[in-house]
């Protein structure tokens, strides 16, 4: 059995995290590019420091000396976190609830969409999913045996999860209210004076994050991409549809199992955990949102309680699966995952921008190419016409090199670059032709801006391709009637827009 349950976990790890790992880089991972190229002190991450402020970009590092600046190697470290992050899960399952649970823990991992998809993104959160799995694990170890060794190890292991990402602090209270719990009723063979002072020399640990974190947060209203979360989206992160459904998926198959004797009962302790851990993280970003006004209810941000609710699934489950027949439910539930979610599997955000800067350097040479910034921050008077590149505002360019004249435009518009926009009418008007490439909310703003104007009344749009959540949009002159032709390669004037011809 273990074999075949081997074999489907391959099948899933090969479907649902890797069919899609040399597709085009999304716009933060195109971040984890441009931090590992220049530094975590390039003078252009000034604008968002809290960037560069993290130990993952250390392993992205790795992975460029490894295999250089493609997809699929900036996306191993990921996996392999990912499937660490499984193991770490599975040997909890074995230790709180059965060991045969260990298999449909990791199985429900796979259920959760927005797993799946920090698996292979090169990004911090799959790095997230390991280290507090991994934390978890050996505290649970310390809080059953009381070694030193044991509380050492969760000390350094929790110490790197706010040092992975600055948003995940949640974890410290599901550490907490665990621990608490433990004292409380009396479960650990830890007292409260060793207890205390190894959650002490955790806090001093993080002491110099800290400063950085409240340093940083007087300035997070500045780099909010989100507005404040509404009830409902709370229901959502939750997940509590998948626990409904689990349940009553174990519910039938225990019907036809064996006596409730041969269940397995995890201990009060043991849920509350699970519940914590799968619910904490979400509500105290959602409480920090609304209390704060800073949204940062974003769903990546919250990602390190996946592994908690796929534990309260596992632990659901065993009020109603049998002992005996746990593997026989892990693959049951992996088969269902795998018709569920393999037949289309999604690839978050859908963001194509390798291809979009392709189609856009098919355009004849010299087209100008109109590029919002993708970043918050790229708003006046940070952006300007001018902006140097390479540049954090536009780093997208640095990875996905257009070989056209780069005219930047800021992430929203203002009175500052409408003026700018304005001032690029002669020129645009006298190359016949122009291209827009960036988010896609941000190209449809600028196209219509242009198109609204009589200038271009003689003027159309079409699309490149479909690129997801990213367009490319070529504006042209129909006819000859305004004059020039179009077959020729265009020339801006470079005292209306800058050059900034971008290439690798």
């Amino acid at each position: 059995m273990n074999v075949a349950l081997a074999l489907l976990l391959a099948a899933a790890v090969a479907r649902l995290w890797a069919a899609q790992i040399g597709s085009s880089f999304w716009v933060d991972e195109m971040v984890t590019v441009f931090v590992v190229h220049h530094g975590a002190a390039d003078k252009s991450l000034a604008v968002a420091p809290q960037v560069p402020k993290s130990i993952y970009y250390g392993v992205a590092w790795l992975a460029d000396r490894l295999f250089g600046v493609k997809e699929a190697g900036y996306r191993i470290p990921s996996l392999l976190l990912s499937l660490a992050a499984l193991w770490f899960l599975g040997r909890i399952a074995a230790r709180l609830i059965h060991p045969h649970a260990a298999w449909f823990a990791a199985f429900a991992c796979f259920g959760l969409k927005a797993l799946n998809w920090e698996a292979a993104d090169a990004r911090p959160y799959a790095m997230g999913l390991c280290a507090i799995s991994a934390a978890t694990l050996v505290l649970i170890r310390w809080l059953d045996s009381a070694r030193a060794a044991d509380a050492a190890a969760f000390a350094i292991l929790a110490s790197l999860i706010w040092r992975i990402q600055l948003i995940f602090w949640p974890a410290y209270l599901i550490f907490a209210v665990y621990a608490l719990a433990r004292l409380w009723r009396g479960e650990t063979r830890v007292g409260w004076f060793y207890a205390a002072s190894v959650f002490a020399v955790l806090a001093i640990l993080l002491m110099p994050v800290a400063g950085e974190a409240v340093a940083l947060n007087r300035q997070a209203r500045a780099h909010v991409i989100v507005g404040e979360p509404k009830p409902g989206q709370l229901l959502n992160a939750v997940q509590w549809r998948m626990l409904v459904e689990c349940a009553s998926a174990a519910w039938l198959f225990g019907r036809f199992g064996a006596a409730k004797t041969e269940r397995s009962r995890p201990g009060g302790s043991a849920l509350l955990l699970a519940a914590a851990w799968w619910l904490i993280p979400p509500l105290a970003l959602y409480l920090f949102s609304q209390y704060t006004g800073n949204s940062v209810f974003v769903r990546r941000y919250y990602s390190i309680a996946l592994p908690g609710t796929a534990l309260l699934v596992t632990m659901i489950a065993a009020y109603f699966v049998p002992k005996r027949r746990w593997k026989h439910a892990a693959a049951l539930l992996a088969a269902v995952v795998l018709a569920w979610y393999g037949v289309h599997p999604e690839r978050w955000p859908g963001s194509d921008w390798r291809a979009a800067a392709a189609a856009v350097n098919t355009l004849p040479a010299g087209t100008p190419v109109i590029t919002p910034s993708p970043f918050i921050e790229g708003m006046w008077p940070v952006w300007r016409p001018d902006y140097p590149l390479p540049g954090f505002l536009y780093a997208h360019l640095s990875v996905y090199a257009l070989h056209q004249p780069a005219l930047l435009f800021p992430f929203r518009a203002s009175v500052e670059s409408e003026d700018y926009a304005e001032k690029l009418i002669p020129t645009l008007l006298t190359a016949r032709r122009f291209a827009i490439y960036g988010g896609a909310q941000n190209v449809r703003f600028w196209q219509n801006w242009y198109l609204a104007h009589p200038q271009f009344s003689q003027w159309s749009a079409r699309n490149l391709g479909d690129f997801g959540d990213v367009e490319a949009v070529l504006i042209r002159a129909l006819g000859r009637e305004a004059g020039g032709d179009p077959s020729l390669p265009v020339q801006p004037d470079p005292l209306a827009a800058p050059d900034h011809r971008v290439s690798e």
